[in-house]
């Protein structure tokens, strides 16, 4: 019989992780699902009222979840872009075209409002492990 990985929980430290209970990150099935990740820096806690700044960000913590699973941003398959705002998708995209223009994941945007009116942007990704 084979073997059943474990399903792995990965935290970013957030404080709204422990407070609302969900991981940023959870590795089961072969997959990592990235929770919605927002362009608050982990680190300091702050976030930039800049849209393009806070999409920066928000790419950096994905990163740092997916090397955390043992994936890369090169093994994301699917992206969801959620902003309150619709008229600022544009000004993202020479950030989004930077980490994923490559990749080219199956994507959607999401207009939807956001816990915490600072917050411009919200960004989820799937990707698949052993996508070397």
């Amino acid at each position: 019989m084979a073997s059943i990985n474990p399903r792995i929980l990965i935290s970013s430290g957030s404080p709204f992780e422990a407070q609302i209970g969900y991981s940023r990150a959870v590795v089961d099935g072969g997959f990592v699902f990235v929770s919605g990740c927002t362009g608050y820096d982990y680190k300091t806690g702050q976030i930039s009222d800049s849209v393009v700044e806070q999409t920066e960000q928000t790419m950096t913590n994905i990163q740092t979840a997916l090397r955390e699973a043992g994936a890369e941003m090169r093994d994301i398959v699917r992206v969801r872009y959620i902003l309150p705002d619709r008229k600022d998708f544009p000004s993202t995209w020479p950030v989004l075209q930077k980490w994923l223009g490559d990749i080219r994941p199956a994507a959607t945007m999401i207009q939807a409002g956001l816990m915490e009116e600072v917050m411009k942007i919200e960004i989820e990704v799937t990707a698949m492990m052993s996508r070397k």
